[in-house]
């Protein structure tokens, strides 16, 4: 195991982040679909998103097991930077979705984990997220227009709107009640 993230902190942390992030596009619904609308092409954004990825990626490089790739650690070390300068000035088009896509896939790894051979139902509740963030992750890098059809899509409609952000809230309040009711501890 590369994390040592527990079930229980997963829910928690991404319950939050899921309250808070639906609850700011529930009760400011303006600001956020204007920010929203800006960041797929957001420069600031995407250097911030990038940079946060290649560090991350850097890190479990050099702390991992590569198993029958180690032989390739101090090469992949060394090509992680040039990358990153690489992909900053050359990527301009989405650069920010396409580092947020790397980042949803970089956290996906901690989350599956930590719900890694673990019996209990709760624990469907995680990896059905995390895999629904998977799949649009992979469509951010390779196609990244497809978040700001997302987007538009989303914004387009303010039942819409309501009903994504409602759903996130209860979402992030199902999990953070799993703990708090013990619905993922292991049972006996």
């Amino acid at each position: 195991m590369i994390y040592s993230l527990k079930l229980e902190t997963a829910f928690i942390l991404v319950g939050i982040l899921l309250i808070a992030a639906h609850a700011l596009a529930l009760f400011k619904p303006a600001a956020v679909q204007a920010w929203l609308r800006d960041f797929p092409r957001s420069k600031k954004w995407g250097l911030a998103l990038v940079s946060i990825a290649a560090i991350w990626f850097f890190l479990l490089v050099a702390k991992m097991d590569l198993g029958e790739f180690t032989n390739w650690r101090q090469t992949v070390l060394i090509a992680t930077p040039i990358a990153w300068i690489l992909t900053w000035k050359y990527v301009d088009e989405f650069l920010a979705v396409r580092a947020l896509g790397m980042l949803v896939l970089l956290a996906a790894e901690p989350l599956l984990e930590s719900a890694f051979l673990r019996p209990e139902p709760a624990a469907q509740l995680l990896r059905v997220l995390v895999y629904v963030w998977i799949v649009f992750a992979m469509f951010w890098v390779g196609t990244p227009y497809t978040l700001r059809n997302q987007i538009s899509w989303i914004t387009a409609a303010e039942k819409r709107w309501r009903v994504a952000a409602l759903a996130g809230l209860v979402y992030g309040a199902l999990l953070i009640g799993m703990v708090l009711t013990g619905g993922c501890k292991p049972s006996a």
